[in-house]
Protein backbone atom coordinates (compact mmCIF):
# COMPACT_ATOMS: atom_id res chain seq x y z
CA UNK A 1 0.00 0.00 0.00
CA UNK A 2 2.85 2.11 1.08
CA UNK A 3 4.60 1.81 -2.47
CA UNK A 4 1.24 2.28 -4.69
CA UNK A 5 1.04 5.77 -2.42
CA UNK A 6 4.31 6.74 -3.17
CA UNK A 7 3.93 5.92 -7.05
CA UNK A 8 0.77 8.27 -7.00
CA UNK A 9 2.28 10.84 -5.34
CA UNK A 10 5.63 10.75 -7.82
CA UNK A 11 3.19 10.81 -11.00
CA UNK A 12 1.27 14.11 -9.29
CA UNK A 13 4.61 15.89 -9.63
CA UNK A 14 4.17 16.57 -13.50
CA UNK A 15 1.06 16.92 -13.57
CA UNK A 16 1.64 19.89 -11.33
CA UNK A 17 4.10 21.01 -12.95
CA UNK A 18 2.18 21.50 -16.17
CA UNK A 19 -0.63 22.98 -14.08
CA UNK A 20 1.25 25.47 -13.02
CA UNK A 21 2.42 26.75 -16.28
CA UNK A 22 -0.73 26.54 -17.79
CA UNK A 23 -2.11 28.65 -14.61
CA UNK A 24 0.83 31.57 -15.34
CA UNK A 25 0.31 31.51 -18.68
CA UNK A 26 -3.61 31.53 -18.91
CA UNK A 27 -3.34 35.20 -16.45
CA UNK A 28 -0.60 36.59 -18.31
CA UNK A 29 -2.25 36.56 -21.24
CA UNK A 30 -5.26 38.29 -20.27
CA UNK A 31 -5.86 42.03 -21.33
CA UNK A 32 -4.78 44.16 -18.58
CA UNK A 33 -2.21 45.32 -16.51
CA UNK A 34 -1.94 45.26 -12.62
CA UNK A 35 0.15 48.42 -12.36
CA UNK A 36 -2.66 50.73 -14.00
CA UNK A 37 -4.70 49.96 -10.43
CA UNK A 38 -1.55 51.56 -8.70
CA UNK A 39 -0.41 54.53 -10.77
CA UNK A 40 -2.00 57.72 -10.07
CA UNK A 41 -4.42 59.87 -13.00
CA UNK A 42 -1.13 61.65 -14.52
CA UNK A 43 1.37 59.84 -13.36
CA UNK A 44 4.33 60.25 -16.55
CA UNK A 45 5.22 56.42 -18.22
CA UNK A 46 8.81 56.82 -16.20
CA UNK A 47 6.88 56.09 -13.08
CA UNK A 48 4.72 53.91 -14.64
CA UNK A 49 8.11 51.82 -16.16
CA UNK A 50 9.75 52.04 -12.84
CA UNK A 51 6.58 50.03 -10.74
CA UNK A 52 6.76 47.72 -13.78
CA UNK A 53 10.50 46.95 -12.90
CA UNK A 54 9.61 46.61 -9.19
CA UNK A 55 7.22 43.89 -9.65
CA UNK A 56 9.37 41.86 -12.16
CA UNK A 57 6.58 42.67 -15.15
CA UNK A 58 9.25 43.92 -17.62
CA UNK A 59 10.87 40.29 -18.06
CA UNK A 60 9.98 37.94 -20.69
CA UNK A 61 7.65 35.23 -19.83
CA UNK A 62 10.37 32.87 -19.29
CA UNK A 63 11.74 34.35 -17.12
CA UNK A 64 8.53 35.57 -14.88
CA UNK A 65 7.65 31.72 -14.56
CA UNK A 66 10.99 30.43 -13.65
CA UNK A 67 11.16 33.09 -10.99
CA UNK A 68 7.55 32.26 -9.61
CA UNK A 69 8.14 28.46 -9.83
CA UNK A 70 11.59 29.10 -7.45
CA UNK A 71 9.38 31.11 -5.02
CA UNK A 72 6.61 28.23 -5.05
CA UNK A 73 8.91 25.34 -4.82
CA UNK A 74 10.16 27.27 -1.33
CA UNK A 75 6.82 27.95 -0.31
CA UNK A 76 6.76 31.79 -1.54
CA UNK A 77 3.31 32.99 -3.31
CA UNK A 78 4.72 35.76 -3.70
CA UNK A 79 3.80 39.36 -2.39
CA UNK A 80 0.34 40.79 -4.04
CA UNK A 81 0.62 43.95 -6.13
CA UNK A 82 -2.77 45.62 -5.11
CA UNK A 83 -2.86 44.82 -1.44
CA UNK A 84 0.86 44.22 -0.98
CA UNK A 85 0.80 41.49 1.17
CA UNK A 86 2.36 37.93 0.68
CA UNK A 87 -0.43 36.42 -1.18
CA UNK A 88 0.14 33.07 1.73
CA UNK A 89 -1.11 35.05 4.17
CA UNK A 90 -4.04 36.47 1.73
CA UNK A 91 -4.93 32.58 1.18
CA UNK A 92 -4.28 31.87 4.96
CA UNK A 93 -6.70 34.05 5.47
CA UNK A 94 -9.60 33.36 3.37
CA UNK A 95 -9.41 29.26 2.92
CA UNK A 96 -10.95 28.39 6.11
CA UNK A 97 -14.17 30.32 4.98
CA UNK A 98 -13.78 27.95 1.69
CA UNK A 99 -12.69 24.98 3.37
CA UNK A 100 -15.89 24.99 5.67
CA UNK A 101 -18.26 25.67 3.01
CA UNK A 102 -17.19 22.91 0.98
CA UNK A 103 -16.23 20.06 3.11
CA UNK A 104 -20.05 20.63 5.15
CA UNK A 105 -21.27 20.63 0.81
CA UNK A 106 -19.32 18.04 0.04
CA UNK A 107 -20.21 15.90 3.72
CA UNK A 108 -24.06 16.79 2.38
CA UNK A 109 -23.81 16.05 -1.11
CA UNK A 110 -22.42 12.70 0.22
CA UNK A 111 -24.69 11.07 2.65
CA UNK A 112 -27.73 12.46 0.95
CA UNK A 113 -26.72 11.22 -1.94
CA UNK A 114 -25.40 7.67 -1.13
CA UNK A 115 -28.78 7.83 0.96
CA UNK A 116 -31.11 8.57 -2.35
CA UNK A 117 -29.31 6.99 -4.52
CA UNK A 118 -29.49 3.60 -2.65
CA UNK A 119 -33.30 4.40 -2.17
CA UNK A 120 -33.68 4.29 -6.03
CA UNK A 121 -31.77 1.26 -6.52
CA UNK A 122 -33.91 -0.84 -4.25
CA UNK A 123 -37.01 0.24 -5.34
CA UNK A 124 -35.86 0.45 -8.84
CA UNK A 125 -38.74 0.91 -11.31
CA UNK A 126 -41.12 2.26 -8.49
CA UNK A 127 -42.84 5.98 -8.14
CA UNK A 128 -39.59 6.48 -5.72
CA UNK A 129 -37.72 5.69 -8.10
CA UNK A 130 -39.32 7.90 -10.59
CA UNK A 131 -39.44 10.74 -8.59
CA UNK A 132 -35.73 10.58 -7.14
CA UNK A 133 -34.44 10.70 -10.71
CA UNK A 134 -37.21 13.99 -11.74
CA UNK A 135 -34.31 15.28 -8.55
CA UNK A 136 -31.36 14.18 -9.72
CA UNK A 137 -32.28 15.57 -13.14
CA UNK A 138 -33.59 19.01 -11.60
CA UNK A 139 -30.36 19.29 -9.07
CA UNK A 140 -27.96 18.65 -11.69
CA UNK A 141 -29.21 20.93 -14.40
CA UNK A 142 -30.20 23.74 -11.95
CA UNK A 143 -26.81 26.88 -12.01
CA UNK A 144 -25.53 27.01 -8.34
CA UNK A 145 -25.69 31.24 -9.08
CA UNK A 146 -29.66 31.47 -9.56
CA UNK A 147 -30.23 28.45 -6.88
CA UNK A 148 -29.06 30.63 -4.71
CA UNK A 149 -30.59 33.75 -5.05
CA UNK A 150 -33.65 31.19 -5.19
CA UNK A 151 -33.36 30.22 -1.67
CA UNK A 152 -32.01 33.93 -0.29
CA UNK A 153 -35.42 34.99 -1.82
CA UNK A 154 -37.69 32.12 0.00
CA UNK A 155 -35.22 31.48 3.05
CA UNK A 156 -34.11 34.72 3.77
CA UNK A 157 -36.38 37.79 2.18
CA UNK A 158 -39.67 36.56 2.61
CA UNK A 159 -39.21 33.99 5.55
CA UNK A 160 -36.13 35.19 7.43
CA UNK A 161 -35.13 31.88 8.66
CA UNK A 162 -31.17 32.64 7.65
CA UNK A 163 -29.10 35.74 6.88
CA UNK A 164 -28.70 36.72 3.37
CA UNK A 165 -25.12 37.37 3.81
CA UNK A 166 -22.17 37.28 5.56
CA UNK A 167 -19.95 34.64 7.73
CA UNK A 168 -21.07 35.64 11.33
CA UNK A 169 -22.27 32.16 12.60
CA UNK A 170 -23.41 28.74 11.86
CA UNK A 171 -26.91 30.29 10.38
CA UNK A 172 -24.86 31.56 7.28
CA UNK A 173 -23.94 28.42 6.14
CA UNK A 174 -26.65 26.74 5.77
CA UNK A 175 -28.01 28.28 2.54
CA UNK A 176 -24.69 28.68 0.61
CA UNK A 177 -23.94 24.29 1.54
CA UNK A 178 -27.53 23.46 0.59
CA UNK A 179 -26.63 25.86 -2.85
CA UNK A 180 -23.14 24.31 -3.10
CA UNK A 181 -23.80 20.65 -1.69
CA UNK A 182 -27.32 19.95 -3.88
CA UNK A 183 -25.26 19.46 -7.50
CA UNK A 184 -23.11 17.37 -6.28
CA UNK A 185 -25.85 15.57 -4.17
CA UNK A 186 -27.85 14.49 -7.73
CA UNK A 187 -24.03 13.59 -9.22
CA UNK A 188 -23.36 11.21 -6.49
CA UNK A 189 -27.12 9.95 -6.15
CA UNK A 190 -26.81 9.09 -10.02
CA UNK A 191 -23.85 7.30 -9.61
CA UNK A 192 -24.79 5.03 -6.94
CA UNK A 193 -28.10 4.19 -8.75
CA UNK A 194 -26.29 3.35 -11.59
CA UNK A 195 -23.80 1.13 -9.68
CA UNK A 196 -25.89 -0.81 -7.55
CA UNK A 197 -28.14 -1.69 -10.60
CA UNK A 198 -25.42 -2.83 -12.27
CA UNK A 199 -23.78 -4.85 -9.41
CA UNK A 200 -27.09 -6.43 -8.71
CA UNK A 201 -27.06 -8.08 -11.60
CA UNK A 202 -24.03 -9.87 -10.57
CA UNK A 203 -23.74 -13.87 -10.37
CA UNK A 204 -22.69 -13.69 -6.69
CA UNK A 205 -25.90 -11.77 -5.85
CA UNK A 206 -27.94 -14.25 -7.36
CA UNK A 207 -26.10 -16.65 -4.87
CA UNK A 208 -27.14 -14.55 -1.91
CA UNK A 209 -30.49 -14.91 -3.17
CA UNK A 210 -30.75 -18.40 -3.11
CA UNK A 211 -29.35 -19.09 -0.05
CA UNK A 212 -32.41 -17.16 1.19
CA UNK A 213 -30.91 -14.13 2.71
CA UNK A 214 -33.20 -11.14 2.71
CA UNK A 215 -33.33 -8.69 -0.29
CA UNK A 216 -33.03 -5.63 1.92
CA UNK A 217 -29.83 -7.27 3.76
CA UNK A 218 -28.07 -7.88 0.47
CA UNK A 219 -28.51 -4.84 -1.11
CA UNK A 220 -27.37 -2.50 2.16
CA UNK A 221 -24.61 -4.95 3.11
CA UNK A 222 -23.08 -6.33 -0.25
CA UNK A 223 -24.35 -4.29 -3.54
CA UNK A 224 -23.82 -1.28 -1.79
CA UNK A 225 -20.41 -1.94 -0.47
CA UNK A 226 -19.74 -2.94 -4.00
CA UNK A 227 -21.14 -0.12 -6.04
CA UNK A 228 -19.28 2.42 -3.32
CA UNK A 229 -15.85 1.97 -5.69
CA UNK A 230 -17.17 4.33 -8.65
CA UNK A 231 -18.75 6.44 -6.26
CA UNK A 232 -15.88 7.13 -3.96
CA UNK A 233 -13.81 8.25 -7.44
CA UNK A 234 -16.31 10.48 -7.92
CA UNK A 235 -15.99 11.81 -4.33
CA UNK A 236 -12.16 12.38 -4.62
CA UNK A 237 -12.99 14.42 -7.50
CA UNK A 238 -15.62 16.77 -5.64
CA UNK A 239 -13.13 17.35 -3.22
CA UNK A 240 -11.31 19.71 -5.95
CA UNK A 241 -14.43 20.61 -7.91
CA UNK A 242 -16.62 21.53 -4.73
CA UNK A 243 -14.02 24.31 -3.97
CA UNK A 244 -13.86 25.76 -7.40
CA UNK A 245 -17.87 25.09 -7.40
CA UNK A 246 -18.13 27.68 -4.55
CA UNK A 247 -16.97 30.59 -5.98
CA UNK A 248 -19.91 31.68 -7.34
CA UNK A 249 -22.08 30.90 -4.46
CA UNK A 250 -19.61 33.14 -1.87
CA UNK A 251 -19.92 35.88 -3.99
CA UNK A 252 -23.83 35.50 -4.56
CA UNK A 253 -24.01 35.14 -0.19
CA UNK A 254 -21.28 37.71 -0.06
CA UNK A 255 -18.69 35.44 1.98
CA UNK A 256 -15.62 36.06 2.73
CA UNK A 257 -13.70 32.94 0.90
CA UNK A 258 -11.10 31.74 -1.59
CA UNK A 259 -13.49 32.70 -4.40
CA UNK A 260 -14.27 36.06 -3.53
CA UNK A 261 -10.70 36.67 -3.25
CA UNK A 262 -10.14 35.28 -6.67
CA UNK A 263 -12.60 37.22 -8.40
CA UNK A 264 -11.70 40.54 -6.91
CA UNK A 265 -8.40 39.68 -8.13
CA UNK A 266 -8.92 38.89 -11.53
CA UNK A 267 -11.06 42.35 -11.48
CA UNK A 268 -7.50 43.85 -9.87
CA UNK A 269 -5.24 41.98 -12.63
CA UNK A 270 -3.32 41.16 -9.61
CA UNK A 271 -1.10 38.29 -11.03
CA UNK A 272 0.32 36.65 -7.85
CA UNK A 273 -3.00 36.39 -6.00
CA UNK A 274 -5.12 35.17 -8.80
CA UNK A 275 -1.87 32.19 -9.61
CA UNK A 276 -1.95 31.49 -5.74
CA UNK A 277 -5.84 31.13 -5.57
CA UNK A 278 -6.00 29.16 -9.17
CA UNK A 279 -2.60 26.59 -7.55
CA UNK A 280 -4.70 26.11 -4.57
CA UNK A 281 -7.81 24.57 -6.23
CA UNK A 282 -5.71 22.82 -8.64
CA UNK A 283 -3.97 21.00 -5.66
CA UNK A 284 -7.75 20.61 -4.07
CA UNK A 285 -8.73 19.13 -7.12
CA UNK A 286 -4.89 16.50 -7.42
CA UNK A 287 -5.09 16.14 -3.64
CA UNK A 288 -8.58 15.33 -4.07
CA UNK A 289 -7.91 12.60 -6.89
CA UNK A 290 -5.32 10.94 -4.83
CA UNK A 291 -7.17 10.74 -1.63
CA UNK A 292 -9.89 8.75 -3.78
CA UNK A 293 -7.05 6.50 -5.03
CA UNK A 294 -6.10 5.61 -1.87
CA UNK A 295 -9.24 4.83 -0.68
CA UNK A 296 -9.87 2.76 -3.77
CA UNK A 297 -6.61 0.94 -3.16
CA UNK A 298 -7.54 0.14 0.31
CA UNK A 299 -10.82 -1.30 -0.13
CA UNK A 300 -9.86 -2.74 -3.75
CA UNK A 301 -6.74 -4.59 -3.84
CA UNK A 302 -7.06 -4.57 -7.83
CA UNK A 303 -6.35 -1.27 -8.06
CA UNK A 304 -3.22 -0.93 -6.32
CA UNK A 305 -2.21 -4.56 -9.00
CA UNK A 306 -3.21 -2.01 -11.92
CA UNK A 307 0.24 -0.33 -11.17
CA UNK A 308 2.49 -2.20 -10.83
Amino acid sequence: MLSFAVRRLVMLVPVFLAVSMIIFLIIHLIPGDPIDNLIRTGSTPEQKAILTAKYGLDRSLVEQYVIWLKKLLNGDLGEAIILRRPVSSLITQNLPYSLALGGLALLFSTVVGIVTGSLAAIYKDSALDRGVMALILLGSTVPSFWLGLLMILVFSVQLGWFPVSGARNWHSLVLPVLTVGLGGTALVARVTRVAMVDVAQKDFVTLLHAKGLAPLRIQLRHVLRHALLPVITILGLRIGWILGGAVTVEIVFARPGLGTLLIKSLNQRDYPVVQGCLLMLAIAVMLGTFLGDLIQAAVDPRVRGNLK
